[in-house]
């Protein structure tokens, strides 16, 4: 990793953790404050403590709930950047593939979880289906946004060097479309952690989604926002780690450049 590379991520870890610290505080102040009771809105105290008293229940849940949300991001990430070369490099599939992208993203997935459910069965599978179908089209169409925004003139003088189709996409329509392919992934972790939930409450015996519905139904707010404070953590962790990616592999680019400390 380079110098600047692990500057601006510890730069960036220690603001982020100041940031939900001050939050945390002022939540705490709010709630004590205006005498709120647990029942309404737990005080950052009464979670933490509700966790300490069962780490390992939320802990084995959370583990699932994560999981569950990287596989979906994967399967995602491959199935969306294939489809997104297809359409590329095809004006006719592409043309097709987009056409029932866009109307298949159009449907409210929760309608269609139950049918994954008939389809796929109880357990993960319908969890991690649910998670690519909510990811998969804005991975689609910002890799595709990125593989057609190559200079012409670019693509002209690769071909004018009898550079075959294979090296154009892989040498220089790839590596132009990753800072639109990593501003895709920041979004699809957020997706596929929503399609993880969903999943869990649909399908599932486990996962933090699955402790939020049976804490709903025994009306155990606390026990609801401990998941929820998991769901909050587990999804800036992945956000910031995409983060840290992005900074090594594209340093050259102007987003990244332009919040590096120059050397």
């Amino acid at each position: 990793m380079m110098p600047s590379t692990a500057w601006h991520a510890g730069r960036g870890a220690i603001q982020t953790s100041a940031i939900l610290l001050g939050a945390a505080c002022l939540w705490q102040l709010a709630v004590k404050g205006l005498k709120i009771p647990d029942f309404l809105l737990p005080a950052p105290s009464a979670i933490l403590w509700a966790f300490v008293q069962e780490p390992g229940f939320y802990l084995v849940n959370a583990a699932h709930t994560l999981g569950t949300t990287i596989l979906g991001f994967a399967g995602a990430l491959v199935i969306g950047v294939l489809l997104a070369v297809l359409i590329v490099t095809s004006r006719l599939f592409g043309q097709i593939i987009l056409t029932l992208l866009a109307s298949f993203h159009s449907i409210p997935k929760v309608a269609l979880a139950p049918l994954f459910v008939i389809w796929l069965g109880m357990g993960s599978r319908p969890q991690i289906a649910i998670a690519i179908m909510i990811s998969l089209f804005t991975v689609v169409l910002d890799t595709v946004v990125g593989l057609k925004s190559v200079d012409p003139e670019i693509i002209n003088m690769a071909r004018s060097k009898r550079a075959s189709g294979l090296r154009i996409l892989t040498k220089i329509r790839i590596p132009h479309a990753l800072p639109n392919l990593f501003g895709a992934l920041k979004a699809a972790t957020t997706f596929a952690l929503i399609g993880a939930i969903v999943g869990e409450f649909v399908a599932g015996d486990s996962g933090l989604g699955y402790v939020i519905l049976i804490s709903q139904g025994n009306f155990d707010t606390t026990r609801a926002f401990v998941a929820i404070v998991l769901l909050a953590i587990i999804g800036t962790i992945l956000f910031g780690l995409l983060t840290l990616v992005e900074h090594i592999l594209i340093p050259w680019h102007v987003s990244i450049r332009a919040f590096t400390p120059s050397q």
